[in-house]
């Protein structure tokens, strides 16, 4: 077969439209409100090397896109109302957030908070990590759990189920517990209390877990069955394992050192002993809980960012509709 002819061979059909980090990034508005630095550094997360640029050409088209699911399900609801005779207020747009520990999720979800919230029509945007759905540690010593913290039977998914399904049936005040990452533990009687955002962002590990088989082969409701849109942020293992280690040396430095932390008798090890604690942890808990709870529902989301090596992402890839 000629080169012309090999050309005009067409692609296997496919559910995704994927884009390149270039073609992504022609999609932004041009007239559209960005970051300043000083936000930016506020929501990145530890070690996390985003930059202005990768806001532009990253999470700009992506909160524009967000912008048109969510107007297009708004006008969606109308029509439903009408159709129904029904005068209902509208609930909120859900998001879920979903990859592994280090990938970078949680600044992926602070700063389609900040930048949703910049776009007309929809000022107030919320963001729940599922970290405050852990079982506290008590409860996790008593299962024996403690080493698979992460991992999905340690969290209360009913609780969680039950919050997200408030948020959908439109209760106007809904509250969710709180965890401190200092203490490694949910923080007694602290609560986030939602009231109508137009926008909930739900953010964690296992945020896209299907739903899970009772004894008798039937199945409930999935937490992401009530998400109105999701991103997982990928990145190849080896490379999630390499971040997981510098931050871990990172917090050495820093977080460990403090008087509270649950982790302060990390603080004093050499960094050869820091880095064969990390490596320890990764490959004993969060590589393992990666590969076989998070990794297998990447599928399900509606949009994978794809990381190289250097955090920044190399492309998107969108679930047609």
């Amino acid at each position: 077969m000629t080169q012309s002819r090999a050309l005009d061979v067409e692609a296997p059909p496919s559910p995704y439209v994927e884009r390149s980090r270039a073609d992504w990034a022609a999609l932004a508005a041009s007239d559209q409100l960005g970051l300043d630095a000083e936000t930016l550094e506020r929501v990145r997360g530890l070690d996390d090397p985003t930059s202005l640029r990768d806001v532009r050409e990253v999470y700009l088209p992506l909160s524009g896109l967000l912008t048109r699911y969510v107007d297009l399900t708004g006008e969606l609801h109308r029509s439903t109302g009408d159709f129904l005779h029904l005068s209902v207020g509208r609930t909120p747009f859900v998001i879920g957030i979903a990859g592994s520990v280090a990938v970078g999720k949680s600044t992926t979800a602070r700063l389609l908070r900040e930048l949703l919230a910049a776009w007309p029509g929809h000022p107030r945007v919320a963001l729940v990590t599922t970290d405050g759905f852990l079982h506290p540690n008590a409860e996790l010593a008593r299962r024996g759990l403690m080493e698979r913290k992460g991992f999905p039977e340690s969290y209360d998914r009913r609780a969680l189920l039950r919050f997200v399904m408030d948020v959908k049936s439109g209760k106007p005040r809904v509250a969710a517990p709180v965890y401190s990452h200092l203490v490694y533990d949910i923080v007694p009687d602290e609560q986030v209390v939602l009231d109508s955002p137009d926008i909930l962002i739900v953010e964690g590990l296992n945020v896209l877990q299907p739903a899970v088989v009772r004894p008798d082969g039937t199945t409930g409701l999935a937490v992401s069955d009530f998400f109105d849109f999701s991103v997982y942020v990928d990145a190849d293992l080896d490379d999630i394992r390499a971040w997981y280690v510098s931050r871990f040396l990172s917090l050495r430095e820093t977080a460990f050192r403090d008087p509270r932390s649950y982790f302060t008798r990390y603080a004093e090890l050499t960094p050869e002993q820091a880095v064969a604690r990390a490596e320890h942890l990764w490959d004993t808990i969060n590589g393992p809980n990666l590969r076989r709870n998070i990794l297998p529902t990447r599928g399900r989301a509606t949009a994978i960012l794809r990381k190289g090596p250097d955090h920044r992402v190399e492309w998107v890839r969108i679930r047609k509709v």
